[in-house]
């Protein structure tokens, strides 16, 4: 027997005798009764019962211990309190269940941590229908996810994941962009933030005896353990976990100043969506500063070279009041842009040709990842065993492929759990349960010996932080409008708020406002109309919908529907939708639309099917950065790279070519060269 399954038979084991006995016993109890124990030596046992203390604690199952005054180990009594196990029940109301249901649903397969979900949902929703449901009547589409970018990079996210939950220093080799160097880094793992598509890691470098952020995207080669102790670190007091999710891609570092930034009526609104508290926004509607009516932004930076990039994407409706040297930095910036698409450009010869096959390999994966975070195999187990009990104590006959279905297992799997669960004891050869598979059913002895698995378990760590990660990938975006008060009654459950432990989703734009409109009026097939602000004429306009449904795409939260005034399907951003209204008028639901809207996927790596493609030129400088997003078609003798660009609306490619801030210059075509032109002188 592996050594693994030795273990998960002797920590389910011991916590079943704990649980069973109701009173304190003593090591020399636990080492004649506990499976697993009992064939060690006296210092083999006292090792193997502290490790198996010690895991349990880091999968949040604390044993209580209580020590005499002259304390000697022998003397030491354990026991295991209800409260230290099971998770206290949770009153969801139908609403709230459906929307995790929902979630669960929508990214299966789609999200990193949707294994460690499906438990989380069987546990808090214990007793309740089946927790996996069909997305397919659901009116949201889950287009990209927090997925894990690969199998290497999930295995990292795996490893990581764990060391921050059991407190182990780390060691890997880091890539770093900026210095264009690798170099080995030793790391205590504080937290995980994704944001904007990407895992961060935030942690202490002992190199730098500082806390830093590292991309997990950067990470080359293995994670591994710095030791084998149990725990290496204590995450200090002071650590505050939240403030790297609140902040803005130029404020990722040391803070180098404050900038105070005008922006126009036109954006304004947008951009305190957007900035969502990583600045501070003041209106100055009678237009006091003599540029009009708008607001004055304040936001910190460590970065200015982001900090102009991202002012830039906004044209002429934004102005930088100060600092000066970050007044004359866009300046040069814009300076350089004008420059670069007005004369003629001419670049390097030309030195390789990236593969076409590894181009097209890129553009078929979609930017879809393996998701392959496993949860803890104890929480398997656990969840399986009260799964078995409860079909027991209520003589119901259960089908195998309703627990392949409940735990997303192979047959293989499932046959290797039960016979684990099948040698589980707490004490004098009386065992939790004895089940086996006879044809399609699982049939389990009806007398069953314990009830320690008969209530659902605490969650563990890594099932609580992904479920409220979840939940807060979604907000509020979901029809029902029970997740948010479902993860209230989470945490509270809990006792603390697992997005401060380890894993938190960075919210990109607060678009709260419009949501719920949006909801109502596809859940009563109503009119909505839109007051849309249309970035590539920088205007606004008036558009009635017929709504159909919310999908999430690599450039935000969309709605899509019927256009009746361009008689065609239509999607709108919904951070430029300064306000939605519902109106009276209702629609009938058309099949073929539906099907049209299924049949997006745009969504999920930007590219339009008929979209027209510009060669842009990237320089020496931003190539590094550059070749992580983009499909690189040739790289140039001096250093810079040409990339091409699918676009389908000329307004996306003049922002990301802004956004460049001159070290992206549009090669071909023509008009988009002049459109970009356009865009900067403004």
């Amino acid at each position: 027997m592996a050594k693994d399954t030795e273990k998960l038979i002797r920590q389910l084991s011991l916590i079943s005798f704990l649980m069973a006995n109701r009173r304190p016993v003593s090591a020399l109890e636990i080492k004649q009764e506990v499976e697993g124990y009992s064939s060690m030596n006296d210092d083999a046992f006292a090792r193997r019962f502290y490790a198996d203390r010690a895991e349990l604690e880091s999968l949040g199952i604390a044993l209580r211990v209580d020590r005499p005054s002259d304390g000697f180990f022998e003397a030491e009594l354990y026991a295991l309190p209800p409260e230290n196990y099971y998770l206290r029940k949770i009153s969801f109301d139908d609403g709230e269940l459906a929307a995790l249901r929902t979630a669960l649903a929508l990214l299966d397969g789609r999200f990193a941590y949707a294994e460690p979900l499906r438990l989380a949902l069987q546990q808090v929703s214990w007793g309740r229908p089946n927790p996996v449901i069909d997305e397919a009547g659901t009116p949201v589409e889950m287009a990209i996810t927090a997925s894990a970018g690969g199998r290497e990079l999930s295995q990292r996210l795996a490893k990581i994941e764990t060391a921050i939950s059991r407190r182990k220093t780390v060691n890997f080799s880091y890539y770093t962009l900026g210095r264009d160097e690798v170099s080995d880094r030793k790391v205590n793992p504080y937290h995980l933030v994704f944001r904007s598509g990407q895992f961060y890691l935030i942690g202490y470098a002992h190199e730098r005896e500082a806390v830093r952020v590292f991309r997990l995207s950067r990470i080359q080669g293995k994670v591994s353990y710095s030791s084998k102790a149990e725990h290496d670190f204590t995450t200090p007091k002071d650590f505050d976990r939240r403030d790297y999710s609140n902040r803005a891609d130029w404020q990722m570092g040391d803070t180098q100043g404050t900038a105070r930034i005008f922006a126009g009526r036109r954006v304004d609104w947008r951009i305190e969506r957007e900035l969502n508290g990583y600045g501070r926004v003041s209106p100055d509607s009678e237009g006091a500063l003599g540029r009009g009516p708008g607001s004055v932004i304040e936001t910190d930076y460590a970065s200015s070279r982001q900090l102009v990039s991202w002012l830039l994407g906004w044209k002429a409706n934004v102005a930088v009041l100060e600092p000066q040297d970050l007044v004359e930095q866009v300046d040069e910036r814009r300076r350089l842009l004008i420059d670069r698409h007005k004369k003629r450009f001419v670049t390097a010869d030309s030195v390789a040709r990236p593969a076409v096959e590894e181009a097209a390999s890129r553009a078929r994966s979609g930017g879809r990842a393996e998701t392959l975070i496993r949860p803890e195999r104890f929480a398997r187990l656990v969840t399986l065993a009260g799964l078995l009990i409860e079909a027991a104590r209520n003589e119901r006959r259960l089908q195998v492929d309703e627990l392949l279905n409940h735990l997303n297992l192979s047959k293989a799997e499932l046959r290797e759990d039960i016979d684990v669960l099948n040698v589980v004891n707490f004490g004098g050869g009386t065992y939790v349960l004895y089940a086996e598979i006879v044809g399609d059913e699982v049939e389990v002895d009806p007398e069953a010996y314990g009830d320690s698995f008969a209530r659902p378990a605490r969650l563990l760590p890594l099932e609580a932080k992904a479920l409220v990660a979840a939940i807060d990938l979604f907000g509020d975006h979901l029809p029902q409008a029970g997740l948010l008060s479902a993860r209230e009654k989470v945490v509270e459950a809990l006792g603390h708020d697992p997005s401060e432990e380890g894993l938190e989703i960075a919210a990109p734009h607060n678009d709260s406002v419009v949501v719920q409109p949006v909801n109502e009026a596809i859940a009563e097939r109503r009119l909505l109309e839109l007051n849309y602000y249309k970035d590539n004429e920088d205007e606004f306009s008036i558009r009635r919908i017929e709504p159909y449904r919310l999908a999430h795409g690599a450039e935000g939260w969309y709605v899509g529907g019927w256009d009746p005034a361009r008689s065609d399907i239509r999607h709108f951003r919904l951070d430029r939708i300064k306000q939605a209204t519902v109106l009276e008028k209702r629609f009938e639901l058309r099949s073929e639309i539906s099907e049209r809207l299924s049949d997006q996927d745009w969504l999920a790596d930007g590219e339009v099917a008929d979209a027209r493609v510009a060669r842009v030129w990237v320089s020496p400088e931003r190539a590094r950065w550059v070749r992580e997003e983009r499909t690189v078609v040739e790289e140039l003798a001096d250093g810079a790279l040409i990339i091409e660009l699918p676009y389908a609306g000329a307004s996306w490619l003049v922002r990301e070519v802004l956004k460049g801030a001159g070290d992206l210059v549009v090669l071909e075509p023509d008009e988009a060269r002049q459109a970009v032109l356009a865009g900067v002188e403004g």
